[in-house]
């Protein structure tokens, strides 16, 4: 029995290209296992937020203060302000700037929503850069 091996140029050649088609295809099974991972990744705990220890900064202009009070009113200054009558008063005490920061306090038992609702309020008003005021730490009201 005789078997001949042929050393002459066969029909197919090396390639010398990568697939890339099975690289893309593991890439987008990745990227939607994590699109549906990453919000299963957060967690809901009651939290109680700790006094701040932090230096105050300095102040150049007059202090916008707005506070949410316990029963859900809001003080502008030391002057009651209606929800709809907001925007116009926070105009008025801004001189019109509405780059000016506005100081929000909240009472600590104003639900975390109704202080998501002044601040979606604000944002409407065209006031973007308000901050948070806490107590320091050691120290009582």
């Amino acid at each position: 029995m005789a078997l001949r091996v042929s050393e002459a140029d066969d029909d197919l050649a090396e390639m010398h290209e990568i697939n890339v088609t099975p690289f893309i295809d593991v890439m987008l099974v990745l990227l939607i296992i994590f699109m549906i991972a990453a919000p299963l990744a957060t967690v809901n705990l009651p939290v109680q937020l700790p006094a701040v220890d932090a230096a105050r900064s300095p102040q150049t202009d007059k202090p916008l203060t707005l506070t949410l009070n316990a029963d859900l009113s809001l003080t502008l200054g030391e002057t009651p302000v209606a929800r709809d009558a907001l925007g116009p008063a926070l105009a008025q005490s801004a001189e019109g700037r509405s780059d000016r920061r506005i100081y929000l306090r909240s009472d600590k038992t104003v639900p975390y929503g109704e202080l998501m609702n002044v601040m979606n309020l604000l944002r409407t008003a065209g006031f973007l850069d308000v901050a948070l005021v806490g107590l320091e730490s050691g120290k009582t009201p």
